[in-house]
């Protein structure tokens, strides 16, 4: 287990995260009420180094440390995206597409299944139900305003479907109920919710395991909504050539990594609930009274690593997790989807200026053009692709730019969408379509909360259907000769300027 590279062993990526001067150890005593979630904003906000609490005031048992910011940004431009590409076994100046491309390669290779082996560094240590109790664990409360103390922001849930075809692996948050239960959003079409439903109609309680600390490449799958149906031990195994080592849960029949930090075991409840929430969100807003109903998690057993990291995900404004991997996953979905159909499409991704409830997509005009199409025409069959797909839910508006957008680079998108689509005339509009509520303007503004609200806006301008594109950007790469911008570029250190 300790030769495990880091995208299949999350100790082995934190390891990695200091071998890259991407990690902060913070070893004198911390709150987790606020004071670890504060210091991991801070980290969000600034694009700083991934701090890793090791001594957060409260443990017991040995239970737990935390690392903040997992999967957040890097300050340095050429490792951007550092720490999500340690999550797929990437050098750290993989680029967003390298590491989009990385996750979508499984869609088109056999799937490799996981290898079942008798024990692993997860069953180290354990505590049953007797000793647990879930209020005395250090578990974060995240920001002030939130409802609960939420202990599950990037840990993964397992579970299977009831005739043992389909397991699932998701992420949703989940808050401490009381001593025995964590009470979560189980939303629907979310695949712990369709499996949740499988059961519901048997009359059974849902087997549950929740894992935290998990293999990165295994968080990444859970992120990525992938089709109903493909399990994602077999999914993680093909896209990094190697079968996941997987162990069996002491108290149900599921499979967890073995290399989790912790894992808990036990039911999810189809009649037994809970208030859930307040909890500031991906979009960066905190409803103090928005409370939920939810079904709860009842924990009966608790195994875990010596000296075992809790990952804490800090959702709210850019950059956080929810943002690198929620909306760039659903963008590479779509991507595909898209080519599937036929249309287009050669880049896609999520702007994090939007709180990723956009998607650029890049078009190839050339191929458009040979469509002979109309913008209007065009615009309907994208957003009826894409707003009928799962991977469509939490996305709320297509930006189509042309081959000239970098459509991983924000400001480029912004440009062409605010100089190239004209107000309601090159927008075509869906409210006959599931929404995300989490999104303020849906669930705190006007209309249906989890219907409609969403948008195709055509930042091609009528040219690039027909003839091709006219103009000539007024940047340095598109005005100037060749020659005379090497020339520059070559000499740019030596006039005084820094190299980016």
């Amino acid at each position: 287990m300790a030769a495990d590279p880091p995208y299949l062993c999350f100790r082995a990526f934190v390891d990695a995260l200091k071998a890259d001067n991407d990690l902060v150890e913070i070893d004198t005593p911390v709150d987790p009420h606020l004071e670890a979630a504060a210091i991991t904003r801070r980290v969000c906000d600034t694009n700083d180094k991934a701090p890793l609490f090791n001594n957060v005031i409260g443990s017991q048992n040995g239970l737990f440390r935390i690392l903040g910011a997992p999967g957040s940004l890097r300050k340095s431009p050429k490792e951007r995206y550092g720490r999500l590409a340690r999550h797929l076994g990437l050098a750290p100046t993989a680029s967003m597409r390298d590491i989009l491309d990385k996750m979508l390669s499984a869609s088109d290779i056999p799937p490799i299944p996981p290898q079942v082996i008798p024990t692993g560094p997860c069953k180290e240590n354990f505590l049953d139900e007797s000793q647990i109790d879930l209020t005395k664990l250090p578990a974060p409360l995240i920001h002030q305003a939130d409802g609960g103390k939420y202990i599950q922001t990037y840990g993964m849930h397992i579970v299977q479907s009831p005739d043992g075809s389909w397991t699932n692996w998701s992420i949703a948050r989940a808050m401490v109920s009381d001593e025995k239960h964590l009470t979560g959003l189980v939303s629907e079409p979310q695949h712990i919710w369709q499996i949740h439903q499988m059961w519901k109609k048997q009359g059974r309680d849902v087997p549950w395991a929740l894992a935290f600390g998990v293999p990165p490449a295994a968080i990444m799958a859970s992120s990525m909504p992938i089709p109903d149906g493909v399990t994602e031990a077999d999914y993680v195994g093909a896209m990094t050539g190697s079968a996941l080592q997987l162990v069996k849960c002491d108290t149900n029949n599921l499979l967890v990594p073995a290399t989790s930090e912790i894992v808990f075991e036990g039911t999810l409840s189809i009649t037994e609930q809970g208030v859930e929430g307040p909890f500031g969100e991906m979009h960066g807003y905190v409803f103090p009274h928005d409370a939920h109903v939810g079904p709860k998690y009842h924990v009966k057993r608790i195994t875990y690593r010596n000296n075992p990291i809790l990952p804490m995900s800090n959702c709210g404004r850019l950059t956080d997790e929810t943002h690198t991997l929620i909306g760039s996953l659903a963008a590479a979905e779509i991507r595909k989807i898209c080519q599937q159909k036929g249309l287009p499409v050669t880049d896609a991704f999520a702007p994090f200026e939007s709180q990723v409830t956009w998607v650029a997509l890049r078009i190839d005009t050339a191929r458009l053009r040979e469509m002979k199409t109309t913008p209007a025409e065009f615009r309907k069959k994208v957003g009826d692709v894409v707003f009928s797909h799962k991977a469509g839910v939490t996305i709320h508006r297509l930006v189509l730019v042309g081959d000239d957008i970098d459509v991983y680079q924000g400001k480029d998108v912004m440009w062409a969408f605010s100089t190239r689509c004209r107000p309601n005339m090159d927008e075509t509009f869906f409210e006959d379509v599931a929404g995300f509520a989490l999104i303020p303007y849906m669930s705190h503004g006007n209309g249906p909360p989890a219907r409609g609200g969403k948008a195709v806006s055509d930042a091609l301008l009528p040219c690039e259907y027909t003839t091709g594109r006219d103009w000539q950007a007024a940047d340095f790469e598109n005005s100037y000769p060749e020659p005379l911008k090497q020339k520059i570029l070559a000499s740019w250190t030596e006039l005084g300027f820094q190299d980016d």
